[in-house]
């Protein structure tokens, strides 16, 4: 047996150090950071993202012969961090034609990139077909036609896997649950709609059927939920096989693996979710004489969302005697959605202009508010921090998985620039957006 990861109870995320009076990540000083390429800032750490990249490399792909892992990459897509991924050995899921136009500049190569989505448009389905993407995920009974028709101008067999709909509650906020009978995403588990899917199968030569897909949700803290999931779908399976003589090469049991967003509340490792779903699906092979299919997973946060923070100025204190004191910063919503949009909590913490942790100030309850026109602009709700003042930087840990993806310009704001650290250096990956290019577009 492999030995089981040991988590501790931090105060601050791993890569983070108090050294002579500086905040440092990865040895890089967070104010110098601040000072040379300006707040808002994405920061990454390039070697968390590696060693991430390596855990599922040893206890994944190593461990279990066919099998192999796909960075799901609209949690954070850059050239620079495509790379990185490719060179630890890993695939990548992409969601649109621009994410697969990005990792093809990146070098990813065709057969190692998973295409999903649930309204794939033509012009998506023909450039993946044409570049040679690895895998479709079929979501629905249309593309399965719409494949064939692209694969057969191009006088080319497409690989595709079924995306199903195994119908189990992931405990997590609806917005990110996916799994459930009531979702956009996936093909449902009806026994009517199975002749109907196989018949397609039989109507498209140029479509060759490989396997099955599920994802029930992200940022999930326990097991049950893929395990209930992927017992459903080794059944329908072992239905598919015994009734259509379809035989699963492949199954792909997706990612939703959850991450530390808050010190009190550590996640499980990687072996929680990958050791109990391997053994349910190497039982299934054996009781049932089929064939072991190659796996696959595809995690996104994962691999990059503790790697990332966000530092931010302090613009403004704002008490309301006997409610609440607002600190406002000068980013928010522009540049993490996810407290707005469902509820997502990050663990912060003060550091001064001088670059120090704030331990010393008495500690106050504060709000995080964000620079925003929108009241519901709250980065983080009710923290106790040190007493702020304008020009202290605030760090928001945790931040490396969709908030960059997810950025906008909202009222005419540009998109931070993101700095990759380790080893005590500091590398521009993407650089500030500029007023300038707000109205490039416009006519």
């Amino acid at each position: 047996m492999r030995a089981k990861e040991v988590h501790v109870n931090r105060a601050f995320p791993d890569g983070i150090s108090i050294e002579q009076g500086c905040t440092r990540f990865e040895g890089v000083d967070l104010a110098e950071l601040a000072a040379q390429w300006g707040t808002p800032l994405y920061v990454m750490s390039e070697r968390i993202v590696r060693d991430r990249c390596a855990q599922v490399r040893q206890r994944f792909i190593e461990w279990y012969p066919g099998s192999r892992a796909y960075y799901a990459s609209k949690a954070f897509q850059s050239l620079e961090l495509l790379r990185i991924v490719k060179e630890e050995g890993l695939g990548v899921d992409v969601v649109s034609g621009g994410e697969l136009f990005a990792a093809l500049k990146a070098g990813i190569e065709p057969e190692q990139i998973v295409f999903h989505g649930n309204a794939k448009t033509d012009e998506e389905l023909a450039y993946a077909v044409d570049s040679g993407t690895g895998r479709i995920a079929v979501d629905n009974l249309d593309e399965i036609y719409r494949i064939e028709q692209h694969a057969r101008r191009a006088n080319r067999s497409q690989a595709i896997w079924f995306r199903v709909t195994p119908g189990v509650d992931s405990h997590t906020h609806r917005f990110i649950s996916t799994g459930s009978l009531d979702s956009k995403f996936g093909i449902p588990l009806e026994p009517s709609e199975t002749p109907r899917y196989v018949k397609a199968l039989q109507d498209c030569p140029h479509v060759q059927w490989k396997g099955l897909h599920f994802h029930i949700g992200s940022q999930l803290m326990d097991n049950r939920s893929h395990l209930a999931a992927l017992s459903i779908v080794l059944d329908f399976a072992l239905r598919l096989a015994k009734e259509y003589g379809l035989v699963m090469r492949e199954l792909n049991m997706g990612g939703g693996f959850g991450i530390t967003c808050l010190p009190q509340e550590p996640a499980p490792g990687l072996d929680h979710f990958i050791e109990p779903m391997m053994a349910m699906v190497q039982d299934w092979s054996r009781q049932y004489d089929m064939p072991m299919p190659a796996c696959a997973i595809e995690p996104g946060r994962w691999i990059v969302g503790e790697a990332g923070l966000t530092i931010y100025r302090v613009i403004a204190v704002k008490e309301i005697p006997g409610i609440r004191t607002y600190v406002a910063v000068d980013g928010g919503m522009g540049d993490n959605i996810r407290p707005a949009l469902y509820g997502a909590r990050y663990h912060a913490a003060l550091v001064s202009q001088a670059g120090s942790l704030q331990n010393a100030r008495p500690l106050r309850r504060v709000t995080i508010a964000g620079r925003y026109c929108e009241s519901g602009d709250i980065l983080v709700q009710d923290i106790e921090l040190p007493e702020p003042h304008p020009g202290d930087l605030v760090v928001l840990f945790s931040t490396g998985a969709y908030c960059m993806a997810m950025s906008s310009t909202y009222n005419r704001v540009p998109r931070p620039a993101l700095v990759m650290v380790n080893e005590g250096t500091a590398r521009l990956s993407i650089r500030r957006e500029r007023w300038e290019e707000l109205i490039s577009r416009e006519l």
